[in-house]
């Protein structure tokens, strides 16, 4: 492409969504597009690390059903929330759009529809989310992670494209040391955003220092919310456990090479970035998930032979049993990397790049 092309891509609140878009804003900032991301004051708050790209916050809303008053001010704000959409794409003119998906996605990709400008849906979970599922009828195409994708009614499945996981290119293509346990510990990386943090900053710390009563030898990597730090710091000193904790990190690869397994919660874009990395893991879903969709992705991943998986409800009964399996036999985290190095998302931005092409082509 010679001429540069306006993109702009509508961005969740969640780090679920936010990364993905800044992944794919990155990428398409180097190949000649000139880029614009919008999200809500809930996103902004992951964009420090990017800075670099153009970034506008506008309003969002959910719709709350939880009584008649309150779902007049969700339609209302919601309204208010399209209007500003339209004033904002009638300013800046671009040529495409990526709906990444979250509400706060939904009134840029409806103010495209109302200005007939060609926008993209991208789901990269197992279950098409809410946002997403209103806007099937009116999007170009479709980009979806993995084809068993349920949700998309059988009308619309001709606008599926399946692209695979946008995640960072440094771990697509990270190629992990080879790893030398002089200690004989298992190194083990706890992750999760924020609610995840503090759940198993309270749950996890009491079951390693059962593990090693039974004999275990541990080295913990604990991502915890700040005001956790003292404490964990304190109980994995007075059980004698080794550990490092760390508060948010953008340089999640810099684990990935020190550990033998990570535990973490199942949004989508983790559990790509696991097993690209070839990190073998344990997924805990979170139960409230929308649609359940955290454990439809663990499922998926575990029957793939990718991870293990343990819902939150049993983590004090079975994963005890699951870390002692694994101190003892190592080639049940083997089994998992020889199972991960069978799968890669290198394609991904080749393919959208394709693709894009194709609709871009089209609209001229």
């Amino acid at each position: 492409m010679t001429k540069t092309i306006k993109a702009l891509i509508a961005v969740g609140g969640t780090g679920g969504h936010v990364f993905p878009g800044c992944n794919l804003a990155d990428h398409l900032s180097k190949n000649n597009y000139d880029v614009v991301i919008t999200t809500d004051n809930r996103g902004f708050r992951y964009l420090e690390k990017f800075k670099h790209l153009k970034i506008f916050k506008l309003p969002s809303a959910p719709i709350n059903t939880k009584n008649i008053l309150t779902l007049f001010f969700s339609f209302f704000f919601i309204l208010y929330s399209i209007l500003r959409s339209l004033l904002f794409l009638l300013f800046n003119k671009p040529s495409i759009i990526f709906g990444m998906g979250g509400y706060a996605s939904f009134p840029i990709c409806v103010a495209a529809t109302i200005l007939r400008i060609k926008f993209i849906i991208y789901e990269n979970n197992l279950i098409v989310g809410k946002a997403n599922k209103y806007l099937i009828p009116f999007t170009e195409k479709i980009f979806v992670s993995f084809k068993e994708l349920e949700g998309i009614p059988q009308k619309y499945t001709k606008k599926i494209i399946e692209i695979g996981n946008i995640i960072n290119k440094e771990i697509i293509f990270h190629q992990k040391e080879k790893f030398q346990n002089d200690d004989k510990k298992l190194k083990i990386l706890i992750l999760g955003g924020s609610q995840a943090a503090k759940i198993f900053a309270e749950t996890l710390p009491k079951i390693f220092r059962d593990c090693v009563n039974q004999g275990v030898l541990l080295k913990v990597y604990q991502h915890c919310l700040p005001s956790q730090n003292n404490k964990l710091m304190m109980f994995y000193k007075e059980t004698q456990i080794d550990f490092e904790i760390f508060n948010f990190s953008y340089k999640l690869v810099d684990y990935f090479s020190k550990v033998d397994l990570a535990i973490t919660r199942s949004g989508s874009s983790m559990l790509a970035e696991l097993t690209n990395a070839k990190v073998p893991f344990i997924s805990v879903p979170l139960p409230t998930s929308a649609d359940n969709h955290q454990y439809k992705n663990a499922i998926y991943s575990h029957k793939k032979n990718l991870s293990l998986i343990i819902e939150e409800k049993d983590l004090n009964d079975k994963l005890p049993k699951i870390i002692g399996e694994i101190s003892d036999d190592s080639n049940i985290l083997k089994d998992i990397k020889r199972n991960q190095s069978q799968y890669s998302d290198k394609n991904v931005y080749e393919n959208i790049d394709q693709e894009l092409i194709k609709i871009i082509n089209e609209k001229n």
